[in-house]
């Protein structure tokens, strides 16, 4: 009994910390474990039933015969080693059950992380001169991360809603509704750069769940973010697909110049001043490491940037835009944004759905937590009548990015074309809270509120919308005080028809007025003007 009790406790040690191991690496759900547990327990009293009842002798298993039957010479040896072992085999089988069963301590298991958000880097190195700088690596990080499917990562406008907050990892997380916090610092920014990076889990109390430093020469910084996002799959207990192992792999040694130059553009900033820098500095680096597919991509965005806001012509912006394009996949035809904008001119100015749908799912299949290509792609679906899809993306999209009022707009949009005008308004109001002169919140909340009934505030929104376009707002909201929204919004035609006759007018917004006014054959004609 002695020896085949020490044997069964050792046996069973060994098999289940293999068990804790391998199962989650494996993807096995967390009950696995439990049931191996239990087995195991029950395995030690049968064990220890049957070594009383059973001897292994010389001859093989027998029964065990009586005390009384037993002579001189038939009697075991009274070892006081095999004595030891089964009492040391007890306490084993004792701690197994305490330790797995009884709660001491939180041990992470596959898909207790789900989601993370990364916070702005703190900015150590003494020079304030590097912010700029260090907001890039937080973008960078931001991308890289993102591309593991199994983690849901926030988007870049919603974190940096946390940069000098002052609120701890738990409240953040609950106000976002993440599982875990990524902290980072850097200390040195030069020839070298010095990390510190710290994992929060907070599906529970605050847990460090990891950290570590790093020093690297600049130049690998690329190859640095790739080792972290392994590492951070691997201390959650994340499975990375081979397609994924495969994007990570790549290694990317730059010019350390020309990382400065890239770092410093800002493409979240629309001003004039600011989008003809970042320019600047993208072809700087582009000098300095031609052979950098993300400095094209980074210029293709700008040059688009600079069209959308008005500064240059499709003529001179567009086959910069392409041109740029067109580089960025040569040189890695895996670059998500690449793929993300050539998807959004095939719907927009192409209005080529297929092609675009086969890009966005690149694009969505390189990085699935990129929130603008999603929200996008929703709008897509919705031209194409695909209204579930398009709530699907939509959904996923404000979850990545709940915080980006682009992202907010957007998916109030989708919500107004699927006819939830009522949550539709929420998010057009809720973004022009923090931005009452929003231009396209503006356009949501006029949607949305007319479909909801709510003429009231259809004309508030109006007041920031018709005077941009020429109409006398203090004309129209006396005959809507006097006569109510229909006449209101004739008058409102009637002056821009007048001013169509000398400049250009939106078709799409006087097909969508018209059809407020019940004039479906007016809104036709100028949707057939447009086209």
């Amino acid at each position: 009994m002695h020896r085949s009790l020490a044997i069964y406790a050792g046996s069973a040690f060994v098999f289940l910390e293999a068990a804790t191991i391998i199962f989650p690496r494996w993807g096995f759900p967390d009950w696995t474990i439990d049931l191996v547990l239990y087995l195991l327990i029950l395995g030690a009293f049968i064990t220890m039933i049957v070594s009383w009842i059973f001897d292994i002798t010389p001859q093989g298993v027998q029964k065990t015969k009586p005390l009384d039957e037993i002579t001189e010479t038939e009697k075991p040896a009274d070892s006081k080693v095999w004595k030891a072992a089964t009492y040391i085999s007890l306490v084993i089988i004792m701690a197994l059950i305490v330790l797995n069963i009884v709660p001491m301590g939180k041990t992470i298991k596959a898909g207790d992380i789900q989601s993370l958000v990364i916070l702005p880097f703190d900015n150590f190195t003494g020079d304030e001169q590097l912010e700029n700088m260090v907001s890039g690596m937080h973008s960078l990080l931001i991308g890289d991360i993102g591309r593991i499917g199994g983690l849901r990562v926030l988007g870049n406008t919603t974190s940096n809603k946390y940069k000098d907050v002052r609120l701890s990892a738990p409240e953040i997380a609950a106000e976002l509704n993440v599982d875990a916090v990524l902290e980072a610092t850097v200390m040195c920014l030069g020839d070298s750069v010095c990390m510190q990076f710290r994992l929060v889990s907070t599906t529970g109390n605050e847990e460090q769940l990891w950290v570590s430093d790093y020093k690297e020469d600049k130049s690998q910084i690329l190859n640095l973010f790739n080792r972290i996002t392994r590492q951070l799959a691997e201390e959650l207990i994340i499975t990375i697909t081979p397609e994924e192992e495969r994007l990570l792999a790549k290694s990317r040694t730059v010019n350390k110049e020309a990382l400065d130059e890239f770092l410093k553009a800002n493409r979240n900033d629309f001003s004039r001043e600011v989008l003809y820098k970042s320019l600047e500095f993208l072809n700087n680096a582009m000098e300095k490491d031609p052979e950098w597919a993300d400095l094209y991509a980074g210029l293709a965005s700008v040059w688009l940037s600079i069209y959308q806001m008005g500064l240059e012509s499709m003529e001179i912006a567009g086959p910069k835009i392409f041109e740029n394009l067109n580089k960025a996949l040569e040189l890695d035809p895996d670059n998500a944004e690449s793929h993300g904008f050539i998807a959004m001119i095939a719907f927009l100015i192409e209005w080529d759905w297929e092609k675009a749908e086969m890009e966005y799912l690149k694009a969505l299949a390189i990085n699935p937590s990129d929130a603008g290509a999603r929200i996008i792609y929703a709008q897509l679906l919705c031209c194409l009548q695909r209204n579930d899809e398009a709530l699907i993306q939509g959904q996923l999209a404000i979850e990545l990015d709940p915080l980006d009022p682009f992202v907010q707009i957007l998916y109030g949009a989708v919500l107004s074309f699927t006819g939830d005008f009522k949550t539709a308004l929420a998010y057009g109001e809720k973004v022009r809270a923090d931005d009452p002169g929003n231009y396209v919140a503006n356009v949501l909340i006029a949607d949305a509120a007319y479909g909801c009934g709510d003429y009231d505030k259809a004309m508030d929104a109006a007041r920031y919308l018709l005077p941009a376009a020429g109409v006398d707002f203090k004309e129209v909201e006396k005959i809507y005080g006097e006569s109510g929204f229909v006449a209101a919004y004739e008058e409102v035609l009637r002056q821009l028809e007048v001013l169509a006759q000398k400049r250009y007018v939106a078709p799409i917004g006087m097909a969508s007025k018209y059809m407020r006014v019940d004039q479906p054959d007016k809104a036709m004609d100028w949707l057939e003007k447009g086209f």
